[in-house]
């Protein structure tokens, strides 16, 4: 099941403020930057770049990804490893508000988001 419309602009809403801090100067945006995408109940953070092989290629490298639990009113949070599989993040798998999940990627205490 997607989550509901309001709730998708209001994950969008949060995350431009969200990447208004993050994301890189303009003039290095060619190089480095960050995008989303809602799929379903999903919320996916990636980074967007070059491919280190053909510069001409962009390349899209997710690294936080939030899903939404309806039936428990939580978002499960997890990240992406060198194995390219989702695994839970273990000092926070969940949290109650979508903020919440943001502030946590952002802090990245244990270096799993943005290394």
């Amino acid at each position: 099941m997607t989550i509901s419309e309001f709730e998708v602009k209001r994950c969008e809403r949060e995350i431009e403020k969200f990447f208004a801090i993050k994301r890189p100067p303009a003039q290095l945006r060619s190089q480095l930057d960050f995008g989303y995408r809602i799929v379903d109940q999903s919320v996916e953070l990636f980074e967007i770049r070059p491919n280190w092989r053909n510069p001409e290629k962009i390349m899209e490298l997710p690294f936080a990804k939030a899903t939404y639990v309806k039936k428990d009113g939580i978002w499960k949070i997890f990240w992406q490893r060198q194995d390219l599989k989702w695994h839970s993040y273990k000092p926070a798998p969940r949290v109650r508000y979508f903020e919440e999940f943001l502030s946590i990627v952002s802090e990245d205490a244990e270096g799993c988001f943005f290394g």
